[in-house]
């Protein structure tokens, strides 16, 4: 792009805004004001937001994970986050243990719901991949993509099915379709007052744990893909697929590893959800997956690092919408900085602008 259609670009977007912001909640002065009388909401919103950024990135690197090796875009991937949030319920349920419980009551049924949820979410994607998607996969990308939404409305009319599963499962309560209360299971001890610190930021042990299990899952991935031999393989099938089967690499194989991941990190961050939000809903995988998709695209799909970038500028911006503009127009806002960033950085923040040969 030339520079004075940069700058013709820099003009248009700043004349939108200037117009139409307002109407959004975008009132600078007032903004402004809120931030100097009270700082410590906006470090609040913060820490919120880089926290819902920590979960969305790790579904994000579903998205980017797959489309990284088979170029597909897997909008059933949100819908199987939400099978994992409805697994970990079912396991939580199924152990008894209520809101308030003992950390030592606690832990089991945590821990037990992580391995279910990963292992009930991987299996589903890797049948996904199989039955599917690999017949299609040397189609025109228009019928993956068409077989990868039809598995999305089998997802979350199973979601909606198990919800209605009282009979069976207590805890999914008496209506099939309405939100399922996720008991309060993690500690909420306030640490910065644990620590002597005055302040009406809150940062409980909740907050921590919740991010500290979503930076070790999103470090871990990055580790395996860059230094151990199926992540040198799967670099591998992501850059030259018949290059690498000429190599000597299973290619079938990595793919169904690459599914294997991203519906483990999907089961995790379902589980995650409903032990921070206290809430799952069979709808739920839409708008997290819609986010999700877009924190790949924002950070540039099929980066594992932009993913987790793209996922916490997602919660933050997020966070500081409901704060300071308007709850109803914050899909705008983030969807609004998503085009701007797209049309300077058509790739991506840390993707690279590829152009395709004809």
């Amino acid at each position: 792009m030339k520079q004075w259609q940069k700058m013709l670009w820099y003009l248009a977007v700043a004349y939108l805004v200037l117009l139409l912001g307002p109407i959004a909640g975008l009132d600078i002065p007032r903004i402004m004001g809120e931030i100097f009388r009270t700082p410590e909401s906006l470090i609040q919103q913060l820490l919120v937001g880089i926290i819902n950024g920590a979960i969305i990135a790790i579904i994000a690197l579903g998205y980017t994970l797959v489309y990284g090796i088979i170029e597909l875009i897997n909008f059933a991937h949100g819908d199987l986050y939400m099978l994992g949030a409805f697994t970990s319920l079912t396991v939580v349920g199924a152990f008894g243990v209520e809101s308030g419980a003992s950390w030592q009551d606690s832990i089991l049924p945590i821990f037990v719901s992580l391995l279910l949820a990963t292992i009930v979410c991987a299996g589903l994607n890797i049948l996904t991949e199989r039955y599917a998607y690999r017949p299609l996969r040397n189609a025109p990308r228009l019928a993956p993509l068409i077989s990868a939404i039809g598995v999305s409305f089998i997802f979350q009319n199973t979601g909606l099915f198990w919800g209605g599963l009282r009979s069976f499962i207590p805890i999914m309560g008496n209506n099939a379709a309405s939100p399922k209360s996720f008991p309060d299971l993690l500690p909420r001890i306030d640490i910065l007052k644990a620590i002597g610190i005055q302040s009406n930021i809150a940062f409980t042990t909740k907050d921590l744990i919740v991010l500290v299990v979503a930076v070790v899952l999103m470090v871990g991935l990055h580790l395996f893909v860059q230094y151990t031999r199926p992540g040198k393989a799967m670099r591998a099938v992501a850059q030259n697929r018949d290059a690498a089967r000429i190599m000597g690499i299973n290619v079938n194989q990595i793919i169904t590893l690459t599914f294997l991941l991203g519906g483990a990190l999907a089961g995790a961050a379902g589980l995650l959800v409903g032990l921070y939000n206290n809430t799952v809903v069979f709808t739920m995988g839409f708008t997290a997956g819609l986010r999700a998709f877009t924190a790949a695209v924002l950070g540039g799909i099929g980066n594992i690092i932009g993913a987790m970038l793209g996922g916490v500028l997602i919660g933050v911006l997020s966070a500081l919408s409901d704060q300071y503009l308007s709850s109803r127009w914050t899909n705008a806002w983030v969807f609004a900085v998503l085009v701007v960033i797209l049309v300077f950085r058509p790739g991506g923040l840390l993707g690279e602008n590829v152009q395709e040969k004809v």
